[in-house]
């Protein structure tokens, strides 16, 4: 129905009449601005005068709407760590004070976006609506507010899950040489947890474009972005942007555990971020110590890491397990970066250049890696048979090592080698292929039962294959009870063992005959007739004549 004129005619009388009506009640205020002058600028930072009252790790904003911290605030002036292209910015600018605190958009709206630490979209999707906005910095949460970490987060690689686990709310260092498969190991653990109510945070931080843009379409392909959030900044971003990105994933991760959420956050790698925190500390003029870092490197990390926690039932339940990532140097993890980490966080996997090179992968190093919440934060049916695994692996190694050097081995070493060799391959994996619980267990318990030991070394992999595939068809309620902290009965374990046996049965080599059995390994066979006669007659010798 078409409204009439004079209808619509009262509704603009009704309209102009409240604008004007607001228009008469408003009184203009003076609002004072603290403006300061920008004195000069370098690589990232800028030296900024007549801002009296600037707190420190205040908000500032320059021409163009750049922004900065305020980071050193000194009697005279401040220096400011810019977080943005700073080519148009010269001596003698306003600088204008915010009254805030750096901050980013957080929620729902995130999941499956790239963003920068400003909190813009770098995924050409549209602009993030975010409905709230936390501060970058934040305190952690109080020791009475933490619960024990004891769910596990599998990670999908049976060496991790078996041998070092993580918990939920854990704290995890992964360490190693360039090219050794440290971020592999990250992704993996992330394409792991579709399905399992976890929220993944990817920070990227002073990595090349290229890796980037290969690790996100390696999530999209698995399906992984749907429960991820990529924070990135690259390479020849300002350095203000790359200290600031950690701690910018690490409050929209906080928001998901505030809510009672379980969260997933990996740093790839605060090695970048130590050396954006000591460029813009020697770029302020502050006093360099120990391979130039300044002497507060150890704190920019330990307030980072220490968000990472499970929280309270009371308080939602929520936890933020992070895995931080360091690259060393010629394998040296008794640098000073490496340390610091090792010291603050609750275990770390280091990734072995040997192994790497000899196509052992995941190239984790057992021997140096290590789990401080331990068997805790593990099922009850990875402890019935990892104790027992970790032993066995670890005499191998060092009776490997010593059969380097030709010695005659006895019957027992050469059986726990053998059995060390199969054991290793059955740690092996390949990239985005994650094994399930039940797939993990009944090869745990295979090696435990020795049924891989007539299995050819070189066909092991698709030995493994077989028992992964056929775990499938464990009943539910078994199944069921493998997620679960019920102990293994013994019923269980037979039954998963009688269905890895049955799936090697094509693997076993084929039974000899008995007549072959009782003639012995070293008896010869009588030749067959069709031999016989293929082999040429001797020739007689010729008696010598008498003389």
């Amino acid at each position: 129905m078409i409204a009439a004129p004079e209808s619509l005619q009262s509704v603009l009388d009704g309209a102009f009449a409240g604008i004007a009506q607001a228009r008469e009640a408003f009184t203009p205020r003076l609002t004072p601005r603290e403006v300061g002058t920008i004195v000069s600028v370098a690589t990232g930072v800028a030296k900024v005068t007549g801002l009296p009252n600037v707190g420190f790790e205040e908000l500032v904003k320059f021409p163009g709407d750049a922004l900065g911290i305020a980071f050193n605030v000194d009697e005279d002036e401040i220096g400011v760590v810019l977080l943005g292209q700073y080519w148009n910015l010269h001596s003698g600018d306003e600088v204008e004070r915010t009254g805030r605190v750096m901050d980013v958009g957080v929620g729902d709206e995130l999941l499956g976006r790239v963003i920068d630490p400003l909190g813009r979209p770098l995924d050409g999707s549209g602009p993030v609506a975010a409905r709230e906005r936390l501060p970058i910095e934040r305190p952690a949460a109080a020791i009475m507010d933490r619960a024990p970490v004891t769910v596990p987060l599998q990670t999908g690689l049976t060496v991790i899950d078996a041998l070092i686990p993580v918990g939920r709310g854990q704290r995890e260092l992964i360490l190693g040489d360039r090219q050794t498969g440290k971020t592999a190991i990250a992704i993996d653990t992330i394409v792991n947890q579709r399905g399992e109510n976890v929220i993944c945070v990817y920070c990227a931080i002073g990595q090349r474009a290229s890796a980037v843009a290969k690790t996100i379409a390696g999530l999209r392909d698995k399906g992984a972005m749907d429960h991820t959030i990529v924070v990135v900044t690259e390479g020849n971003d300002p350095p203000g942007l790359a200290y600031i990105a950690p701690y910018a994933a690490t409050s929209i991760a906080e928001h998901f555990m505030d809510a009672g959420r379980d969260v997933l956050i990996v740093y790839d790698d605060l090695t970048q971020h130590a050396r954006a925190y000591r460029e813009i500390s020697l770029l302020l003029r502050r006093p360099p110590g120990r391979e130039a870092f300044p002497g507060d490197i150890f704190y920019i990390h330990s307030r980072l890491l220490e968000r990472a926690t499970h929280l309270r039932p009371e308080l939602g339940g929520g936890s933020l397990t992070a895995l931080p990532i360091i690259e060393t140097e010629a394998q040296d993890i008794s640098a000073y970066i490496p340390t610091n980490l090792i010291s603050i966080t609750d275990g770390q996997i280091y990734l072995s250049p040997s192994l790497f090179e000899l196509g052992l992968l995941p190239a984790v190093d057992v021997s140096m890696s290590v789990s401080r919440v331990g068997g805790r934060a593990q099922r009850a049916a990875y402890r019935a048979v990892a104790g027992d695994l970790k032993l066995a692996y670890a005499q191998f190694e060092e009776l490997e090592t010593f059969a380097r050097f030709g010695a005659r081995l006895d019957t027992d070493t050469r059986r726990i080698i053998a059995h060390g060799q199969r054991i290793r391959a059955c740690l092996k994996q390949s990239e985005f292929a994650p094994v399930s619980v039940p797939g993990q267990i009944a090869v745990l318990l295979a090696l435990a039962a020795g049924l891989f030991e007539p299995v050819p070394i070189d066909r092991m992999t698709d030995a493994e294959h077989a028992v992964q595939e056929a775990a499938a068809t464990v009943p539910t309620e078994v199944g069921a009870r493998l997620n679960t902290s019920a102990t293994l009965s013994a019923e269980d374990r037979a039954t998963i063992v009688q269905i890895a046996r049955n799936a090697l049965m094509g693997f076993q080599p084929q039974p000899q005959s008995a007549t072959e059995a009782r003639a012995g390994p070293n008896r010869q066979r009588r030749p067959t007739p069709e031999a016989e006669r293929d082999v040429a007659p001797k020739a007689t010798p010729v008696p010598e004549e008498k003389s």
